[in-house]
């Protein structure tokens, strides 16, 4: 238990953090009134965004130690407790959770006109299981709410996405459950193995044998590079983001996918660190392959939530390829550039859906010439495809550099090997900044691009 740190001043903030969005979301369960519906969510999203600066304020940086440590019996014939807490590394996810949730609603607030109170609770309830998922400090705890954010994202998809919006939503659950199951045989193993306690700090550096530490790994790898997703369990990816309603791929991208490599790093380095050095380089060749054919297919895309999509493939093998490095350049920059990407691509989806909600269109052709009758429009996502991938001065800048650096003080080849991606990102970001904002407008396909195009910025 000395791992733990509890902050006097704010004795009860991180359950506040978790349950009040929660609280928001059975409220809506009686309100059929769908412009308060909307009101509510802003508010509830928006609170708990206020609520979670003391966070960074009080936060000790000098310490390791979790800090704002909760922790209440649960059920105590089986040693499972409600224990929260932060790091270092969590805290950066729980405040990008709490600042993109307000932007998701206000994304949806004319977007989706059909049972908006159930939408509403369905982001209520994600904020909920997203942000215990990164506080929670007991196993059974971590994975009832690691399991509780599928339900709401399917419904997402299946009820307010695409044309094929069954088909993303069942791919998503079913490829999400898959590695879930291998995620429950390693915690009840652990479980056994540490004298039938739950508690996660004390399941860290342990002395497992090598066999034991071999098997645990490839448990979290399946469920964490899923999540990832790595290549090549990335197929859900793009089929997801281009069915979900804009908030759903802000969501996805933002902080969903950043659950993979918050495991690897929250579970898969500390409990099995020799396996980890032993299972390493398969895994950044896969990270490499990854960042290839994420930035190639990226280039041949026509529809630009695929586009971006896809991209997401290329960027999460950057931050999969800092953390298993494993070195301090390597792993600071991965965690940076999840924190980046998150902001970044979430910023690049609510842009492309701003378009898609007026033209109804996601396809390039389309939305050629707009940044002529945008000004204002264009020039946030040209700042944001330009930290796609990563221009110098922009957030993304350091966080690749300090990846590549750290991959180079690793090895020469596979830093050689990565470099290309690079390169590919700028090309399919400028290939489509190219396309929108400089292009000439010439025949409009889309009855609702006339329309946009008649508005000034």
């Amino acid at each position: 238990m000395d791992q733990l740190l509890i902050n006097p001043d704010y004795p009860h903030i991180l359950s506040t953090l978790i349950f009040l969005p929660l609280a928001g979301a059975i409220f809506l369960l009686f309100v059929r009134n769908e412009s308060f519906a909307r009101f509510w969510a802003l508010g509830i999203t928006s609170l708990t965004a206020i609520l979670s600066v003391p966070l960074l304020a009080a936060f000790d940086s000098s310490t390791s130690k979790f800090q704002f440590v909760e922790q209440i019996n649960w059920i105590e014939s089986l040693d499972i407790q409600y224990v929260v807490g932060i790091d270092g590394i969590s805290i950066l996810l729980v405040m990008l959770t709490t600042l993109i949730m307000p932007l998701c609603v206000l994304a949806s607030w004319s977007y989706i006109k059909t049972r908006v109170q159930a939408f509403m609770t369905c982001l209520l309830i994600m904020e909920c299981a997203m942000l215990g998922v990164f506080m929670a400090l007991d196993f059974v705890l971590f994975y009832v709410l690691w399991e509780a954010m599928l339900i709401p994202m399917y419904m997402l998809i299946a009820i307010w996405g695409g044309p094929r919006k069954i088909y993303a939503s069942v791919k998503f659950f079913l490829y999400t459950l898959a590695g879930s199951v291998m995620l429950l045989v390693a915690i009840i193993w652990l479980y056994i193995h540490n004298d039938y306690s739950f508690f996660i700090p004390d399941m860290m550096w342990q002395n497992y044998s090598s066999t034991a530490q071999v098997w645990l790994f490839l448990a979290f790898f399946l469920a964490f590079a899923i999540k990832v997703p790595m290549f090549p369990f990335h197929t859900w990816l793009p089929a997801a983001h281009v069915e979900a309603p804009t908030a759903g791929s802000v969501i996805l991208a933002s902080v969903l996918l950043k659950m993979g490599t918050y495991g690897f790093l929250r579970f898969a380095i500390p409990i099995t660190p020799e396996a980890t050095m032993t299972l390493a380089q398969p895994i950044l060749w896969l990270s490499i392959a990854g960042i290839i054919y994420g930035g190639l297919t990226a280039l041949a895309q026509s529809d630009m939530k695929k586009l971006i999509a896809y991209s997401s493939v290329g960027h999460m093998g950057f931050v999969t390829l800092g953390i298993f490095v494993l070195n301090t350049a390597g792993v600071e920059g991965a965690i940076l550039q999840m924190v980046n990407h998150g902001i970044t691509t979430g910023a690049l989806f609510l842009c492309i859906g701003m378009i898609y909600e007026r033209t109804h269109s996601r396809e390039l052709r389309d939305a050629t010439g707009v940044g002529k009758h945008m000004p204002i429009y264009v020039t946030f996502l040209t700042f944001f495809s330009l930290s796609s991938f990563g221009f110098p001065a922009t957030n993304s800048f350091v966080g690749e550099f300090l990846i590549l650096a750290g991959t180079f003080e690793h090895s020469l080849w596979l830093a050689l090997a990565a470099i290309p991606g690079a390169v590919l990102a700028a090309a399919y970001m400028l290939r489509m900044l190219q396309k929108i904002v400089w292009a000439e407008l010439t025949i409009l396909t889309n009855p609702g691009l006339k329309i946009l195009t008649s508005v000034k910025s």
